[in-house]
């Protein structure tokens, strides 16, 4: 299982939010470059890239930031938030980005995200699922839809999908550890799917968890920056 550690940006700082709620903010280093830095020096090889400010503007806005440190480093980085437009993609990708992160617009504008599955290539892709009570949930969590996570997988997996990260909104941030049970039904019935555990992780005892039960990676954000879980520990786990 990868160890995915993830930078959220605000105004081109590394910061954390708690639910999805900008009033909740806490900015942890005013370099995202040099945090970047230090997971690639301690041996990880990957970063989730959020910009919290394209999310919420609904365009990309901290491409500067990534530009930095996918030249900077050779971290594999899925960049997203506020992708709506070709022009978004382009700019992600010519930016540096290995992958382009879906979220809200799978749910929102299916036709357009499948053409740029067939255009760029599905590979270039990771869909983002944030769920509530096992149904999708958009629009910075606050709309929760009727939309099945199951059903919301299957598709694109037809699609040419093949990494899925998924996020129950109601553990993320607070550290209070993640939704395993959704995790194993999930695997349970895409056999063989990259699935990528996000959200609620508060110690090594998580990560061996989400290990067991099959999961391909585990971003973990939160769980770093206060100090529950160390760099040193990460990169041990990363290693076993």
């Amino acid at each position: 299982m990868q160890i995915i550690p993830a930078i959220d940006i605000i105004e081109g700082k590394c910061v954390r939010l708690t639910q999805g709620d900008y009033q909740q903010k806490k900015i942890y280093n005013e370099h995202p470059l040099e945090v970047a830095k230090q997971f690639e020096d301690a041996g990880l090889q990957r970063l989730h890239l959020v910009d919290l400010d394209g999310a919420k503007a609904g365009t990309v806005k901290n491409w500067k930031v990534l530009e930095s440190i996918a030249g900077k480093t050779r971290l594999v980085v899925d960049f997203g938030g506020g992708i709506k437009k070709r022009e978004d993609v382009d700019i992600v990708f010519n930016s540096g980005a290995a992958l382009a992160t879906i979220g809200s617009l799978a749910v929102k504008d299916e036709s357009t995200f499948v053409q740029w599955l067939q255009s760029y290539g599905a590979e270039k892709f990771l869909l983002g699922a944030d769920v509530k009570d096992e149904k999708i949930a958009v629009a910075g969590w606050l709309e929760t839809t009727d939309i099945w996570i199951y059903d919301f997988v299957q598709k694109y997996i037809e699609h040419g999908i093949q990494q899925v990260f998924c996020t129950d909104v109601s553990k993320d941030g607070l550290l209070q550890g993640p939704s395993t049970e959704l995790y194993k039904s999930i695997l349970t019935k895409f056999d063989g799917l990259h699935f990528i555990a996000s959200g609620g992780v508060s110690s090594v005892a998580d990560l061996d968890v989400l290990r067991n039960i099959g999961c391909a990676g585990v971003i973990v954000g939160k769980a770093f920056y206060e100090g529950r879980i160390t760099l040193d520990e990460l990169v041990q786990f990363n290693r076993g």
